[in-house]
């Protein structure tokens, strides 16, 4: 086994009963970050303790009603990620929650060690902050759900990002391993949806994660990925991500580091940062917007 391939989680690998997707900080080999993925028919049921962690209960597809410290909350959900963004609820530590599905869905549990007695939130659709970013080629839209809005987190941050098929995101190549004025140390999960393809949209697609060596800190991966997989970044510069010509690709972000100030904070691999100027020459891939923008962003 390459000592790299520990930071690629294939889809089923990390299963257990319900939950499709299990990333641990033990698995990571890490202290901050952790996603949990429930697969949930109508009416199933999945109770949770954050015990020392906060998550968002995020769904990626299907409604849900969650229940926490006897307060039931509704969940809209979407049809799917690569159709809707959604709302959404901010769990903190030292909570019992339980997901009750109203239809068939997955349910993603995006988490990190938390240090704050924090309140639940309900955060509405209308509130996710939504944006394009790049252009050409690398043009991508993100959908921020814990990162630069109102939820107010000790330590996570969560987003996803949406490429057309062909393009490149997580371009320029940008690491977050350091504690500076212009960086912040946050681990970082990738975790990977393929939209399929072809004339009946019946083919399987795939995409391509790069993370390689920042200075002092080695790592080497360049891996295919597929719907489910994951990808663990403790360090280092990563980018791009890929989506094959044909395949939508979707990825969630989960991040958190030891600072409380609930902010990203990167530096480019300074071999590709003129890519920032050099788009903004390019006209926005017309695919994008995937879903429309919420007005206020």
């Amino acid at each position: 086994m390459n000592e790299n391939d520990k930071y690629l989680i294939k889809a089923g690998e990390s299963a257990e009963g319900k939950f499709d997707t299990v990333i641990t900080t033990e698995r990571a080999g890490w202290e901050f970050c952790s996603l949990k993925i429930a697969a949930l028919k109508a009416g199933e049921s999945e109770t949770v303790e954050t015990g020392e962690t906060e998550l968002l209960v995020l769904p990626l597809s299907g409604s849900a009603t969650v229940s926490v410290d006897g307060t039931d909350y509704e969940l809209a959900g979407r049809d799917s990620v690569f159709t809707d963004i959604t709302d959404y609820i901010f769990v903190p530590r030292g909570k019992t929650l339980t997901v009750t599905a109203k239809t068939d869905g997955r349910f993603a549990l995006p988490a990190t060690k938390a240090s704050k007695n924090l309140s639940v939130r309900y955060c509405p659709r209308d509130e996710v902050k939504t944006g394009i970013r790049g252009s050409g080629i690398m043009t991508r839209q993100v959908n921020n759900y814990a990162l630069g809005n109102d939820v107010e987190t000790s330590h996570l941050l969560v987003c996803e990002v949406l490429t057309p098929g062909g393009n490149w995101s997580s371009y320029p190549p940008h690491k977050h391993d350091v504690h500076s004025d212009d960086e912040r140390v946050l681990e970082e999960i990738y975790y990977f949806e393929i939209r399929d393809g072809g004339p009946n949209n019946e083919t399987e697609g795939f995409g391509l994660q790069r993370v390689y060596s920042s200075p002092g800190k080695d790592i080497d991966v360049c891996a295919e990925v597929r719907s489910g997989d994951t990808i663990v970044v403790p360090w280092g510069y990563h980018g791009p991500s890929v989506a094959a010509p044909g395949h939508d690709m979707y990825y969630l972000n989960v991040m958190g580091g030891p600072a409380e100030d609930s902010i990203w904070l990167m530096t480019d691999d300074p071999c590709h940062t003129w890519q920032r100027q050099a788009w903004e020459g390019d006209d926005i891939d017309p695919r994008v917007p995937f879903i429309p923008l919420n007005e206020e962003n």
